[in-house]
């Protein structure tokens, strides 16, 4: 009788692959509340080593990190019209605190442009105090009906910034800089993704933004992600909240506005992206572990070269883990890093102390080999490059062989039943996007012919990329 799979095969069903690995790998839990999870220390540690990655692109761009609280007066989200209707069906608010009914009501935190602007509107006097370049680190709360853990919950993790600008224009180019020089260069060079930027329609773009720049990656089976989007505000929340400057000129001045978000979703992404029927793939350079050293057997000889090969590839740059774990089944302990995609497993027994070698097992490439024990350390970080670009040339050949080019609305649904579709925004519009909404399908965004963001959504040559979504 065969042996039944680790993980539910992606073929089969893919929405229970996806649970089985975050359940097998020591991801995530869910939480007590419907909606909500508990992210295990691996989970994190993923996290954690996104969040190291994102914050040093964003204060390269000039934010600095600062926080804002949970808790948001009623109020102040009525100020904003269209961003107070955009919210309101996601929204927690609380009644009653310290055992009395509340004077006015709190939301807890869907987003803060509300807040944000309230100290905005305090802290800018005169265009020396611009631009405003602010970013927080912060969980948020959007009441989720369809949860599913890392992609919809009801509370997950972010870092969202908010800037204030002398011109449009300054807006305008933070916001894309934001898009370009933060989110593409990190999904594309540390999550080895393959990403899409283009601009929303005005039916998907954030509420209370004028325009909103999006990446969009393409899942395993063949769905669209968002990855995380930059918004021009424009004046609609400087006006709210009467955010003014005193120009060079001696006017009182509306300030313009950006806000820009990424989430634990990328972790979500990643998994549907990178992971395979044996769990999943992490790319080596976000990996929290990129090499572990596996002891075969407890004795004294093996495990003192397998701390030694760790200590080597360690002093080498490697972030190496030693597993000499040998009171738990050698091959239980393999299956384990496979299934938390480590990118490298280096496995020595007592037959490699006699050889001088040591079998070097790579999770994304695939195969296992022996090589010399004294060339790991030199080894190591090549094979590791080589693997993080060949994620990435992965991601990148799957979306274009999943991808069509099409002309009628027709067409557009039938591609994405598996994939994407392209189709010139001339022959769709916003009557075509209508009617594709009815069928589960989105227009993801729009992108120019050749791959450019288009300024508008008219811009000569513009062609929507549309795709089922999570």
């Amino acid at each position: 009788m065969a042996k039944a799979p680790v993980l539910t095969p992606q073929a089969e069903d893919f929405p229970r692959w996806y649970q089985d690995v975050i359940n097998k790998a020591g991801l995530a839990d869910n939480g007590p509340v419907r909606g909500t999870m508990v992210i295990r220390p691996y989970g994190y540690g993923l996290w954690e080593r996104m969040q190291r990655e994102m914050d040093a692109r964003i204060k390269a761009a000039g934010a600095d990190n600062a926080y804002f609280p949970l808790f948001i007066p009623q109020s102040y989200l009525t100020r904003e019209a269209e961003h107070v209707e955009g919210f309101a069906p996601e929204l927690a608010v609380v009644t009653h605190g310290g055992g009395k009914e509340l004077e006015e009501p709190v939301v807890v935190r869907p987003t803060s442009e509300t807040i944000v602007n309230e100290y905005f509107a305090k802290w800018v006097q005169s265009y020396r105090d611009l631009p405003l370049l602010i970013n927080q680190w912060a969980n948020v709360v959007r009441w989720e009906m369809r949860p599913r853990v890392f992609l919809r919950t009801s509370e997950f993790l972010w870092q969202e910034g908010h800037t204030a600008h002398a011109t449009y224009e300054e807006a305008r180019d933070y916001a894309a800089r934001i898009h370009r020089e933060v989110y593409a260069d990190f999904m594309e060079n540390v999550l080895a993704m393959d990403v899409v930027l283009g601009r929303k329609t005005a039916r998907e773009r954030f509420a209370g933004a004028v325009n909103t720049l999006t990446l969009e990656g393409m899942m395993g089976d063949g769905k669209a992600l968002q990855m995380g989007t930059s918004h021009e505000l424009g004046q609609n929340f400087a006006k709210a909240f009467d955010t003014r400057y005193l120009s060079k000129d001696g006017g009182r001045e509306l300030v313009w506005q950006t806000s820009w978000g990424t989430s634990t979703r990328m972790v979500g992404g990643l998994i549907m992206m990178h992971g395979d029927d044996h769990g999943l793939r992490i790319p080596p350079r976000l990996a929290p572990v990129q090499a572990v050293v596996l002891a075969i057997k407890g004795d004294d000889a093996v495990l003192a070269k397998v701390r030694e090969v760790g200590d080597r590839l360690a002093a080498a740059g490697v972030r190496v883990k030693v597993d000499d774990r040998t009171d738990t089944p050698f091959g239980r302990r393999a299956v384990d890093w496979e299934l938390k995609g480590v990118p490298l497993r280096v496995e020595i027994g007592p037959r490699d102390l006699e050889s001088g070698t040591a079998m070097l097992v790579r999770r994304i490439a695939g195969g296992k080999e022996p090589v010399a024990a004294d060339a790991l350390a030199e080894l190591c970080p090549r094979i590791l490059e080589e693997d993080q670009a060949l994620l990435l040339r992965l991601s990148r050949e799957r979306r274009e062989a999943r991808t069509a080019d099409v002309r009628t609305v027709e067409e557009a649904a039938e591609a994405a039943a598996g994939g994407w579709a392209r189709i010139p925004w001339a022959d769709l519009g916003p009557e075509g996007e209508a009617r594709l909404a009815e069928q589960g399908v989105t227009v993801r965004c729009l992108v120019g012919e050749d791959g450019s963001v288009p300024g508008s959504d008219d811009a000569p040559g513009t062609v929507a990329v549309v795709a089922r979504a999570y």
